[in-house]
């Protein structure tokens, strides 16, 4: 098998691994707050449920990325970081008391924490002009396990029955579900994930000249002259082209990748505070309409179960549908210029929800104005998601990339706390709501016009900086 075969099953099998994540929010989600009561929690656990999760994957997800860019491997993390979404599922399925069940949310959101190193990977497997296809497919496949995992609950409410001293009914049996799912997950990638290197014509010139360039860097700062030379003529053989990722390791290990890294360097840059900040206004409004939703629909339409469950997976289907929409035009149209639209998008949908949506003479919500707005809010997320994800890959070091995809996925993270705190107290009071939404979207959007230019693939901005340097 070619490293090509490899890549696309390495890739196929990272799809499944955010499918999985989504089928297990949607599993667990429609059933946690009853689970709760039958467990005699307060009412402040389901918050404390639904936020530990992320709060320990914000907490992990950079010291996963860490380990990545060191070892520059990440079959063996995903293997390991799997193992605490099992055991984190199991002990929700126990669920003896209410503290049990939190727990069970904290351990299974470490797991979680590894998607910084599978995002690291994916940006020194792809090249930049495909990446943020790549993104788009793997994001899709999040979409589409919240999209299935609705039909999976219509047979877990039915469970009723005794495994050993443990009940398995509607409440627990979403546990064990997962728990099963992450067991077999773990065969898949043991057999169908490898640690590749890029798969393309100039891959290997391209990271022979970025590693030569870090070596010179370093030379000034390495104790002997010997050090140097050999680490050079390392990386300047044939070896990067036909070896293992395995024979490659010890080079890996040679450069320590953060030896010249400074967080604030890498961070506080003007093209990364903007990407990190439509990471987080993005995730913050997105989670916020999550949240206002269903009550709006009870309270306006009357929906129910089944009226909320068909909602959501129309709202599925329009969002992987513009996932691979996103896909096909990230190959004719700069991620900048997609992030651009996306915000313009989302900032229509907003006014457009605070003209018709907030309603404050009391009158009845028409439906029509319901839907247009959420059409609307569902059709920017994949341009700014996928944009973001794909500029913040570029305009960061690829040598580090684990770990500032960690730290781009912790923002993200602390963004999905906040939101459902921040509507859940204004769902009677739109328009606070939204207007603080249309606030933060308007905010990104002049943002990313001010760093328009600087908002590029890293081609572009080094023969800028030649061309500044060269003056």
């Amino acid at each position: 098998m070619d490293n090509h075969q490899k890549r696309n099953l390495t890739f196929l099998t990272i799809g499944l691994i955010f499918m999985l994540s989504g089928i297990e929010y949607a599993v667990i989600l429609p059933t946690i707050w009853r689970y709760l009561q039958i467990l005699e929690a307060p009412p402040y656990f389901l918050g404390l449920g639904l936020s530990a999760f992320s709060l320990s994957a914000l907490v992990t997800g950079p010291l996963f990325g860490i380990w990545s860019d060191r070892s520059k491997t990440t079959k063996s993390i995903v293997l390991f970081s799997n193992v605490f979404e099992i055991v984190g599922n199991f002990m929700y399925f126990i669920g003896y008391s209410k503290w049990l069940l939190l727990c069970s949310r904290i351990v299974a959101g470490v797991g979680a924490g590894a998607g910084s190193s599978i995002f690291g990977f994916l940006t020194r497997s792809t090249q930049p002009e495909e990446r943020a296809g790549i993104f788009a497919a793997i994001m899709a496949g999040r979409q589409a396990g919240l999209l299935v995992g609705p039909a999976f609950n219509l047979f877990l409410r039915l469970c009723d029955f005794k495994l050993g001293p443990f009940v398995v009914n509607k409440y627990t049996s979403p546990g064990i579900f997962m728990c099963l799912l992450w067991m077999l997950l773990q065969f898949v990638v043991l057999a169908m994930y490898w640690d590749v290197p890029p798969v393309s014509c100039e891959g290997g010139a391209t990271m022979m000249e970025m590693k030569q360039e870090e070596v010179e860097e370093e030379v000034p700062l390495m104790g002997s002259d010997e050090e140097p030379v050999h680490t050079y003529r390392a990386l300047n053989s044939d070896q990067l082209e036909t070896s293992t990722s395995s024979d490659m390791q010890p080079v890996h290990r040679a450069s320590d990748p953060f030896r010249n890294f400074s967080a604030s360097r890498e961070f506080l840059r003007e093209e990364v505070v903007v990407v990190l900040t439509a990471q987080f206004i993005t995730l913050f409004n997105q989670t916020a309409l999550e949240t206002m939703v269903t009550p709006l629909t009870q309270r306006h339409f009357n929906f129910g179960e089944l009226g909320n469950s068909l909602m959501y997976s129309l709202c599925g289907v329009e969002v992987i549908l513009g996932f691979f929409f996103v896909r096909w035009l990230s190959r004719k149209v700069a991620d900048r210029a997609v992030l651009a639209a996306g915000l313009v998008i989302c900032c229509t949908a907003c006014i457009w929800c605070l003209i018709f949506l907030c309603n404050p003479r009391g009158a009845n919500l028409p439906l029509s104005a319901f839907i247009i707005g959420v059409f609307l809010q569902l059709l920017g997320l994949p341009f700014v998601a996928v944009s973001q994800v794909s500029l913040f890959s570029k305009v960061t070091a690829e040598k580090t990339q684990g770990f500032s995809q960690g730290v781009r996925r912790s923002v993200g993270g602390l963004a999905t706390i906040l939101g459902p705190l921040w509507a859940g107290g204004l769902t009677n009071n739109l328009y606070i709501m939204l207007g603080m939404m249309l606030a933060l979207l308007l905010m990104i959007t002049v943002m990313t016009a001010l760093s328009y230019d600087r908002l590029t693939e890293p081609r572009a901005v080094q023969s800028a900086q030649s061309s500044d340097s060269g003056g």
